[in-house]
């Protein structure tokens, strides 16, 4: 008998205490959170929220990065995003990847998880500029952008590194400091493509705001205005974009060049897998 008014007691002290547990996570949701399993596969089903529940999600994504997914995970996350609704191909977009995770294995980029592109192939007309948040998959901005006074008319063709050309650069920029010039609010820009770019601060090519990249110019004149080599934005947005992606943020500009794109060590696919291979060894092995 004592034993089993023992029994008794016991089992009324576990549904006590999984009733106190429920009541806990009812006041404090966060706790909840805490508890509950981390999640490391990688989905991009249309809705899916499980992003917001991992604070790093596109670092859990890039760990997911093999030869065997590569493709199909960037090209998921390309519809997940929304780009082809915004008029962005997505070879533009993959060759922007690519250089995005070799620039992070580098280590020349900041932890923001952005990257702006710049597609050379669409019309000065169009709205080619990008700006994408990728742990958001989300697009921040997507607005008109000039090319330099040699690089076309409204269609871009000739692409240079050479001062006193007045073109534009095909390539890899790093976004760096801001100051205030002769074209107001502007944003100093580093070319990482040796022999494509890397003459740009030399060349004093940097982003800045332009009366001439606006809709009221192309209804005057069938295209924007053109710069001096500066990818400039309309005035009105130029200050937000630059606020967002100063520092150390990588924007790639994009134009169907053979010769660039496959010369282009942050375009090595091969050496970029034998990377994240080595990553993912490494961080197996802790």
């Amino acid at each position: 008998m004592r034993y089993n008014l023992l029994a008794v007691a016991i089992l009324l002290s576990v549904c006590s205490c999984k009733n106190t547990d429920k009541e806990v996570e009812k006041s404090n949701p966060k706790l909840k959170e805490q508890t509950q399993p981390q999640i490391t596969n990688v989905n991009f089903d249309e809705g899916d929220s499980r992003g917001a529940q991992i604070p790093a999600y596109h670092q859990t994504f890039e760990r997911n990065l093999n030869r065997i997914n590569f493709e199909d995970s960037l090209y998921s996350l390309y519809q997940a995003v929304g780009l082809k609704e915004m008029n962005l191909d997505y070879e533009p977009f993959r060759y922007a990847m690519i250089g995005f995770y070799s620039l992070k294995q580098d280590g020349l980029l900041n932890t923001k998880d952005l990257i702006s592109i710049i597609d050379f192939t669409q019309t000065s007309t169009e709205k080619r500029f990008y700006t994408i948040d990728l742990a958001k998959k989300k697009v921040l901005f997507n607005t008109l952008v000039s090319h330099g006074r040699t690089t076309g008319g409204n269609k871009s063709s000739v692409f240079s590194n050479k001062s006193g050309s007045n073109a534009s650069s095909l390539g890899f920029y790093l976004t760096a400091e801001t100051y205030v010039g002769s074209k107001g609010y502007s944003m100093r820009l580093d070319g990482l493509d040796k022999g494509y770019n890397d003459q740009m601060r030399k060349r004093a090519v940097v982003m800045h705001n332009a009366k001439y990249v606006s809709d009221d110019w192309i209804k005057k004149y069938g295209r924007l205005g053109r710069s001096q080599g500066c990818p400039a934005l309309p005035v009105e947005i130029s200050k937000k974009v630059i606020d967002v992606i100063k520092d150390r943020t990588v924007i790639f500009a994009y134009y169907k060049d053979d010769g660039y794109l496959k010369s282009s060590k942050y375009l090595n696919l091969e050496k970029l897998m034998q990377k994240l291979e080595s990553q993912h060894k490494a961080l197996t092995s802790i």
